[in-house]
């Protein structure tokens, strides 16, 4: 018999993932407690852009898919020859240990995933004191070896229990005690003991994370008596009470969160009745560092659906909490940036996989291309509140975005820089689009191009203009015009706008033209090209002993005259700046007199 999830009405657009082909199946030597389950195989995942409507998970009017959930766990040779080294040092040294597979793992197998993330509970001894054992029979048996890395407590990172690591086979494996937790009333960090498994599953946060496969036995336990159920439901839900849990560990809230969103699961009606109780998100805010809220949000912006988590986030009343606005902001915030701030995101998203990978390709010397898909969403999400500012200590206007990227979430500065720059960027790239589609604004970006020393020659404004712009943006340039060709024309509902196929066509043609008009003009990688003349060799053609604003004018002037001769040597270089130099005396002596 096989469990559905829903899927989006016919004609919705999808998206296809490829995921690691499988190997040809054997007969599994280890059997799970489950159900039975038919096992299908398939080499794509489709994934509704547009199947989620809210918190009440499932779009109207829906028919349920499957959810494929393997009757048993099929281990890869790797894995069958750590566990049975495993199996021998207990026998061999006569432990007694139960060993356990425990939480993601035991999930992702049961789902046919790949997992190299072997998280091994013990009953009856500490990490360490295992891995010593591990050491000591390959010593035995006359082979290297290993060295042994703990991992200590560190409760302010959700680490409650020591961890020790080692390399098995080529697999780095953690060994842990099984634990039971005990939460004080103001804290999020617990007592932790050594407990049974049962307890160890019970105190998870979800209850598809509880489960373990048992290498003794050779069988999945389900302790918790619903993780097996949950996971064929496609359903996220706690072991124990949803707001105690949340309560003693709010950071449980995004977790719950991230899982819904990786594997298009549903969350449980009390899970979002708790995430949704005020004093939850209060201790979210209050008891939660942002670097661990960062790290979540980060994780569902890096995964493959990052707009159902997003969505979850708004509609469960979370937003602000999570993306924290600073003070006294200009323009003042409105009520409704949590629903302006997703529905971009998720515009982007459509127009994104409508285009292609092709728009963050940007080049071999930039960041990889999932960098860039996170980044252009962060900036997507963001763009509602780019042009708001705020005053620092020092009265220093700065960008919102930059403030929630390095404050808010405690993400890279580096990532706040790029996105506040490609935001910038998308400004400029929504007046060269006008240029190159119509000319109609030709004279005005000519006046701006211009000055006393240069004027750009009309059939070379566009190559100009463009390659100021790439020089600025680098190689994240088609990330800001495709932040441009979102954001401009600007929209009522960028959500339902881009919803529509005829709107989602045009950017896209809008999008591909453009960046076709950009690369025939042979300005990808633009930002590489080197000055003719560097700071010292500007200073003797002016004559002059010291640098300062004067050189730093004429570099960025050099530039545009680089741009507009691309052809041009040096010493033609060198020759128009003499020329505008006398021609800049004369013009003074002209008006003195």
């Amino acid at each position: 018999m096989s469990l559905r999830l829903l899927l989006p009405p016919r004609g919705s657009l999808l998206l296809l993932f490829p995921l690691r082909r499988r190997q040809t199946p054997r007969p599994p030597p280890f059997r799970t407690t489950a159900t039975d389950v038919p096992h299908r195989a398939s080499s794509f995942f489709s994934i509704p852009i547009r199947a989620f409507t809210g918190v009440s998970g499932m779009a109207a009017g829906t028919h349920q898919r499957t959810v494929e959930v393997r009757e048993s766990v099929e281990l890869t040779e790797e894995e069958e020859r750590i566990f049975a080294r495993l199996l021998d040092v207990v026998r061999h040294f006569g432990l007694g240990t139960q060993l356990r597979v425990a939480g993601g793992w035991v999930r992702d197998k049961l789902l046919g995933k790949g997992s190299a993330d072997i998280d091994i509970a013990l009953d009856n001894m500490t990490g360490q004191n295992f891995c010593e054992r591990v050491n000591e029979y390959s010593k035995f048996m006359g082979e290297e070896q290993k060295g042994i890395g703990v991992i200590q407590c560190n409760p302010d990172q959700s680490k409650h229990l020591e961890t020790a690591r080692m390399l098995i086979y080529g697999i780095w494996i953690d060994f842990v005690n099984l634990r039971s937790e005990k939460y004080a009333e103001n804290s999020r960090i617990p007592t932790v003991e050594i407990g049974t498994a049962k307890e160890d599953a019970l105190r998870r946060d979800l209850t598809i994370n509880s489960l373990f496969f048992n290498i003794n036995t050779k069988s999945v336990e389900d302790l918790t008596g619903r993780g097996l159920e949950d996971l064929k439901k496609g359903l996220i839900d706690t072991p124990l009470p949803a707001k105690s849990t949340f309560l003693d560990d709010p950071l449980r809230v995004l977790r719950a969160i991230r899982f819904a969103a990786r594997f298009s699961f549903t969350l449980a009606e009390d899970l979002k009745e708790a995430a949704s109780d005020e004093k939850v998100k209060s201790e979210l805010g209050s008891k939660i560092s942002r670097e661990r809220i960062g790290h979540e949000v980060d994780l569902m912006m890096s995964d493959k659906h990052p707009v159902n988590a997003l969505r979850y986030i708004r509609d469960l009343g979370l937003f602000y909490v999570v993306f924290a606005f600073p003070e006294k902001l200009e323009p003042p915030a409105l009520d409704k940036h949590d629903w302006l701030c997703v529905s971009h995101l998720e515009a982007a998203w459509n127009l994104a996989h409508s285009i292609g990978r092709s728009v963050f390709s940007g080049g071999s010397d930039s960041k990889s291309q999932d960098e860039q898909q996170r980044l252009c969403l962060y900036s997507a999400l963001f763009t509602p509140v780019r042009n708001m500012f705020y005053m620092d200590k020092k009265s220093k206007k700065v960008p919102v975005v930059s403030y929630i990227i390095r404050d808010s979430l405690k993400l890279k500065a580096s990532d706040a820089d790029t996105i506040v720059n490609i935001h910038v960027a998308s400004e400029k790239f929504a007046e060269l689009i006008l240029l190159l589609e119509s000319n109609e604004n030709l004279e005005t970006v000519k006046e701006k191009l211009d000055d006393e020393y240069l004027e750009i020659p009309t059939d070379l404004v566009k190559h100009v203009f463009a390659g100021l712009i790439l020089r600025e943006i680098k190689g994240f340039w088609r990330v800001a015009l495709f932040i441009s060709i979102l954001v401009y024309p600007e929209v009522g509902n960028a959500s339902d706008s881009l919803g529509k196929q005829d709107e989602l066509d045009k950017r896209k043609e809008r999008y591909i033209s453009v960046e076709r008009s950009i690369t025939n003009l042979d300005l990808d990688g633009v930002w590489k090209m080197k000055p003719l003349l560097d700071g010292k060799a500007i200073m003797g053609v002016m004559q002059v002993k010291s640098g300062g604003p004067l050189i730093g004018k004429w570099q960025q002037r050099l530039v545009k005259w680089q741009l507009a001769h691309p052809q041009g040597s040096m010493e033609e270089c060198m020759e128009w700046m003499k020329q505008s130099e006398q021609q800049s005396k004369r013009q003074k002596i002209e008006c003195s007199t």
